[in-house]
């Protein structure tokens, strides 16, 4: 049998999520027991200077022993950061109050003022 055929025979159901440049797959597989577990696969797409691509993949295995805490830090973590910072996506792509610009002007300023030498005006 070839190891294509097993790979098949071993996925039992999928999902896909896509989000930008960003693709994550949620596949659930059997063991050679056949028990079921779950891998979740991050592909990121890179573009080259020359205009080719490729993609860079990280893979989480997950089991049923674990998938409780999973769930629970997964949830007290989701959690936590809407509770933080709302909703609502605060970034330089979706500028939602974005901080960065005025950071980067404030030091900016800080900079150009550092540049500055003190000069008594009694040595002139």
């Amino acid at each position: 049998m070839s190891e294509q055929h097993t790979m098949e025979q071993e996925e039992i159901q999928s999902k896909v999520m896509r989000a930008g440049r960003r693709t994550y797959f949620f596949d659930v597989r059997a063991t050679k027991a056949g028990d079921y577990y779950l891998t979740i696969t991050e592909s990121k797409k890179f573009t080259n200077d020359d205009g080719s691509y490729h993609y860079k993949k990280h893979k989480i295995y997950l089991y049923k022993e674990d998938f409780q805490d999973f769930r629970d830090n997964l949830e007290e973590m989701t959690d936590f950061i809407i509770n933080e910072k709302g909703e609502e996506v605060i970034s330089e792509r979706h500028q939602k109050n974005y901080k960065k610009d005025e950071q980067e002007e404030t030091n900016q300023v800080d900079s150009a003022a550092s540049d500055f030498t003190d000069v008594s005006f009694d040595d002139i």
